[in-house]
């Protein structure tokens, strides 16, 4: 008759019901990680395509007139900075609102090519390359981009919020429009 230690099958009796629990919760969780995965909204390629370039040319605008609100010498690049940055932040807000449950936003993700091409300039220097790359090309961008939702998204919310958000930013081209005017520059 072969003799065990007790030390020999307190072991054996653990690494039994170790094995035992691992299969167990293994067992429980492919349910939980089944519902989540049905519940995972997925969005049309044209809604996941706003969302990710409808929130990057919004906060790119944002970031910019940020910048402009330091670096520019010019009153009126200013007073259209200050106010395409909070009509920015509304907009930001309310696509993230908009966005059905489940699908990831991004927070804050501009440009950033764009925002170093103006990060070392100042003044008249600053003026130009914000009016021209930012205010101008990125305005109509973003303006590009809500209008293809309105014409090619599927999800309601999401074409609802770029409806809404159109005049605002149609208001904001025409402004950078004119500001361009004003300085001389070429308009888009």
């Amino acid at each position: 008759m072969i003799r065990l230690s007790r030390a020999v099958i307190a072991c054996a009796s653990t690494t039994s019901l170790l094995m035992f629990a691992s299969a167990v919760n293994a067992q429980n969780t492919q349910p939980v990680q089944s519902a989540q995965a049905a519940n995972a909204v997925r969005l049309h390629a044209a809604d996941q395509t706003f969302v990710n370039e409808g929130t990057q040319a919004v906060a790119t605008q944002r970031e910019a007139a940020r910048l402009a609100t330091s670096r520019s010498t010019d009153r009126d690049v200013k007073a259209f900075a200050e106010k395409v940055a909070a009509d920015n932040g509304k907009l930001a807000d309310a696509l993230r609102a908009a966005s059905p449950r489940g699908v990831d936003v991004p927070h804050n993700n501009p440009d950033t090519a764009t925002l170093d091409s103006i990060r070392n300039l100042r003044g008249a220097d600053f003026d130009k390359a914000y009016i021209e790359q930012v205010a101008l090309g990125g305005e109509q961008k973003t303006l590009s981009a809500f209008q293809a939702e309105i014409a090619s998204g599927r999800d309601d919310q999401l074409k609802g919020a770029a409806r809404s958000a159109l005049p605002v930013i149609q208001a904001q081209y025409a402004a950078a429009q004119e500001l361009a005017k004003r300085k001389h520059l070429a308009t888009q």
